[in-house]
């Protein structure tokens, strides 16, 4: 018996000749099926993940293990998808040697063969980050969407101090210490710390993914643009590019450092027709939109699709996304206009749905598709153009029939934006409760406001404790729950109306709904003193104008919620922003009012 590396369709891997034939005439590598196993190289003893995606729905799913004398079936610990769909399975090796792992989906069956050893065996050292021994194609960007739905497999408003408090658990990370180096461990000399902001968050998550399964990755240096330029990229940085080291996880480490200093809004926001960027525009279509998917929104936030929750008979469906905040905090978010803002009015760059272009191998060296090659790909998914210069209102129409492409219950719905909308206030909350808590540490020191557009993306106390752009996006909700009603009338094809009920009817009735629903759906902040003060989101909504000044963290949380001067609720503030920054605040307030961010100088 000897170990070589071959080449598989779908994964490369280590694999023990035995002799014998390891494919039967019904069982085929391939298959319409992508498979991936983890670790690298199965050990005795040690659990051994296998995850498997198509883009065929599926019901049956099972395999197995076998070698000359045993045999062991799969077990299914997790499935999802839609597209592509798929599903997790585990076996566990009691000895080493050469075997054939077995996968069927619905009588589709896809075999290789599979080499467990004793030890761990680490992937060698070598003079770049790592080598890029696979290529990007539709099995590998399926398996990447797999593996992120199972990695965020969790409801909305969930969230984690850190990106590393999902990649070091072993029970939702698929890539697990993939590469037997310790790397995802809770804490070693290996252990990676993975903390990005919202821009680095779907870099870091691609990164990762292509460092465990030898796959390339590059990025381009971009700035943000100004008034009247879209931001430009240049300076394209592979893997193969940067120093490695005796320490393949530091060189990763390192790696990701660079791309932190590099990535920021500007790389999602270039110009839709730019060649010269990491991401491309998709059409607005479910097929397109599968986890791993980015959304630039046109001011510098950026999110990342992790699942799509299919519309059933009796619900609505949904698009489930994360972002991350510059604190490190990533939260599970779903798609709605609260959260993802599109417009593309004088704004700078190309905002909307884009995918990171395929890195693909150019005679000796690594380069990303163009959008040419993409749009004429029959393999990844499609460049198009049709956000570009896209109405809002024409957007979030084209959204809501993606998310749900049959008619759906109005009233659901309508529901499903107040809870979303709650959602987004209990977030508010912490927020301004941080702030308040800064302060009380700092006894009461001033936190320094920038000028202008600045105060949507700085650095220090500001950026972390103020809320201009999170209030933004809130004013947005407050208005697109308010705005519903009108979709009905404006769009009644959309949804299930009552025999006999007209548009009009029904959006009196919603109007009726969110009424009662609003008085009975409240929350709490602690006002200055301590002492907890409860607003229903009724009370909210008469406050939308005193929400448009509420971002300054140097007000008092009576203020920021809107508290009335001369109010019981406002006698317990313990101070107000300096007047020069009310000045200023009132200067910016038109954009508040106008829900529209100013582009960047």
């Amino acid at each position: 018996m000897s170990l070589v590396l071959k080449t598989a369709p779908l994964l490369a891997i280590v694999l023990l000749v035995t002799g014998q034939e390891c494919l039967a005439e019904d069982c085929v590598a391939g298959a319409g099926i992508a498979v991936l196993v983890s670790p690298e190289h199965p050990l005795v003893g040690q659990e051994t993940r296998v995850l498997v995606a198509t883009e065929v729905p599926f019901g049956h799913a099972g395999g197995t293990f076998a070698g000359d004398n045993d045999s062991q079936e799969l077990i299914e610990t997790a499935r999802g998808g839609g597209p592509p769909y798929w599903v997790a399975l585990t076996f566990e090796p009691s000895r080493m040697g050469g075997f054939q792992l077995t996968v069927s989906l619905d009588g589709r069956r896809h075999c290789q063969s599979i080499a467990v050893v004793k030890s761990a065996v680490r992937r060698r050292t070598t003079p770049s980050v790592w080598v890029a021994s696979r290529a990007w194609n539709r099995s590998y960007e399926s398996l990447y969407s797999a593996w992120l739905e199972h990695l965020f497999a969790d409801p909305e408003g969930t969230s984690w101090s850190a990106l590393h408090e999902l990649t070091r658990t072993r029970g939702r990370n698929l890539l697990h210490d993939h590469l037997a180096l310790g790397e995802d461990a809770m804490a070693g000399k290996e252990t990676l710390r993975l903390q990005p902001d919202c821009a680095d968050n779907p870099y870091f998550l691609r990164a990762y993914f292509s460092w465990k399964l030898g796959l390339p990755f590059g990025f381009y240096q971009c700035d943000r643009g100004r008034r009247n330029r879209d931001p430009a990229c240049a300076g394209w940085i592979s893997q193969t590019m940067r120093r490695g080291s005796k320490r393949p996880a530091r060189a990763f480490h390192l790696f990701l450092r660079k791309l932190k200093s590099a990535v920021q809004s500007g790389s999602a926001r270039t110009a839709l027709d730019s060649d010269q960027s990491d991401l491309y525009p998709l059409p607005l279509v479910p097929l397109a939109l599968r986890p791993g998917t980015v959304f630039a929104d046109p001011y510098g936030h950026t999110l990342m699709l992790v699942r799509r929750q299919p519309q059933r008979v009796d619900e609505p469906g949904l698009l489930m996304a994360v972002d991350a905040q510059p604190d490190g905090t990533v939260t599970i978010k779903r798609f709605w206009r609260g959260n993802f803002l599109f417009t593309t009015d004088s704004v700078i760059g190309g905002p909307g749905f884009k995918a990171f272009r395929p890195v693909v191998k150019r005679g000796r060296h690594f380069a990303p598709m163009d959008n040419r090659e993409l749009a004429r790909s029959t393999e990844f998914t499609r460049f198009a153009l049709e956000q570009q210069g896209m109405q809002t209102t024409a957007f979030y129409d084209a959204m809501s029939r993606v998310v749900n492409p049959l008619p759906v219950v109005p009233e659901k719905a309508y529901r499903l934006l107040h809870d979303a909308l709650y959602e987004q206030v209990m977030t508010r909350v912490k927020a301004v409760a941080n702030g308040e808590s800064w302060l009380v540490r700092n006894k009461g020191r001033t936190i320094s406001m920038p000028t202008g557009v600045a105060i949507f993306q700085t650095s220090g106390p500001w950026e972390d404790f103020s809320t201009p752009a999170r209030d933004l996006r809130l004013l947005i909700a407050l208005d697109a729950v308010l705005d519903f009603p009108n979709r009905v009338t404006r769009m009644p094809d959309a949804f299930l109306l009552p025999k006999g009920s007209s548009p009009e009817q029904m959006a009196d009735r919603l109007r009726s709904l969110s009424s009662t629903w609003t008085a009975e759906m409240d929350f709490s902040y602690e006002k200055s003193d301590g002492v907890s003060h409860r607003l229903s989101l009724a009370e909210l909504f008469l406050r939308i104008g005193s929400l448009e000044m509420g971002y300054n963290p140097n007000d008092c949380p009576e203020v920021r919620w809107g508290a009335s001067a001369g109010s019981t609720e406002a006698s317990t503030c313990r101070g107000k922003a300096p007047s020069k920054q009310r000045k200023q605040m009132e200067r910016y307030r038109e954009w508040f009012q106008s829900r529209r961010r100013p582009a960047w100088n």
